[in-house]
């Protein structure tokens, strides 16, 4: 296996919404605990543990997180996560103005200052601003935390990494990895990219997707299902406009379609964002129900409620995501890298079972 590099691994975000406020939390939480493992999929991934990741640049729109130190930007409003680590130390990078393109969506001025958006009345950066930032902070990894429907505001940053050399995780359904020519030209580049749409540590996705297989491998007939996700965070009121969740229901629904025995036919198959509900902040709620035949075609349906705190149960697996993009890094590995996202990803390149994504994904690891 190869030496990690001595600096450990040099993180840029891009949003520092929620996600990136758990994993900022995340990141000083496990630093300062030693051997706590509670929570982490790895505690040593190829070699980095948790506290070999260090925040050097970030930007946002926000007029109360631009020009302030990540450490700070991460708790201010309209992040409403929960706080579980309130020593964040210093990370001496300051949230720089971002690009907002489609990033912010209309209808988010509509509402009450301490749940959407204020854009910041700076100079927004060029391509070559952000390019000069990321290779002037040695950013190993470009996290993308842009909200749902940023297309045209991820693709500009996609290219900034191209022109950096910094390898892109994608945690939006937006589709960059797996797009063909995203991926060709990222291969061309030498630069890893793992995406499409971050897959929660244990959320709806992963958990209906766990299910569906079960049908299949039991031989259950799966004839309709349902999930519908209710939250209050920024997320979520950014998705009450529809036009924004087109990506991101391909997304989600593929991510089921892709373990069933059968493909569903698309009236018997719901699934994505359904509404938002102020009051539960970050908490998500997930009503999922599905319905099947069993021996004989006697029928049975399930139902089921997962609550979890939806930024947390991100930040989980985007620990995981950054090292695997710093081990392809480390090892000349150029475009997707499958195993991570297949085992991460709602829309990976290859769509795979779950149990076959994460052998696949430690044999990547133990790779030398």
């Amino acid at each position: 296996m190869l030496s990690p590099n001595p600096h450990g691994i040099n993180v840029a975000l891009v949003g520092v919404g929620n996600c990136a406020s758990s994993l900022v939390q995340g990141l000083a939480h496990y630093r300062s605990g030693a051997n706590d493992t509670t929570g982490l999929m790895h505690y040593d991934l190829g070699g980095y543990e948790p506290g070999d990741i260090h925040v050097v640049a970030a930007w946002d729109v926000d007029k109360r997180k631009v020009g302030r130190d990540v450490a700070e930007a991460i708790f201010a409003k309209p992040n409403c996560t929960t706080v579980f680590c309130d020593n964040v130390e210093s990370t001496g990078a300051t949230v720089r103005m971002g690009r907002i393109l489609d990033g912010v969506a209309e209808h988010m001025a509509a509402f009450p200052d301490d749940r959407t958006f204020r854009v910041a009345d700076e100079p927004q950066p060029d391509k070559a601003d952000v390019v000069a930032a990321l290779r002037e902070s040695e950013t190993d990894v470009l996290m993308n935390y842009l909200p749902v429907g940023s297309q045209e505001a991820s693709e500009f940053y996609a290219e900034c990494a191209l022109e950096a050399g910094v390898a892109f995780v994608n945690n939006i359904p937006v589709f960059i990895a797996s797009d063909p020519l995203w991926a060709d030209r990222f291969r061309k580049a030498g630069v890893p990219i793992i995406g499409d749409d971050i897959k929660a540590q244990l959320g709806a996705t992963i958990v209906h997707r766990v299910l569906t297989d079960l049908f299949r491998k039991r031989g259950v007939k799966l004839d309709r299902t349902y999930q519908l996700n209710t939250g209050g965070n920024t997320d979520f009121l950014n998705m009450l406009e529809r036009t924004r969740l087109a990506s991101k229901k391909v997304s989600k629904t593929e991510a089921v379609q892709s373990v069933a025995a059968s493909r569903i036919c698309d009236e018997n198959i719901h699934v994505g964002p359904s509404d938002y509900v102020a009051w539960q902040n970050d908490n998500k709620v997930c009503f999922l129900r599905m319905e099947g035949q069993l021996f004989g075609g006697v029928p049975m349906n399930l139902e089921l409620r997962l609550s979890v705190e939806d930024s947390p149960n991100s930040a989980g697996v985007a620990i995981d995501m950054i090292r695997c993009a710093k081990l392809a890094q480390d090892r000349g590995l150029a475009g997707p890298v499958n195993p991570a996202a297949s085992y991460f990803c709602k829309h990976p390149p290859e769509q795979i079972p779950d149990d076959a994504a994460w052998a696949a994904l430690e044999d990547f690891i133990a790779a030398d």
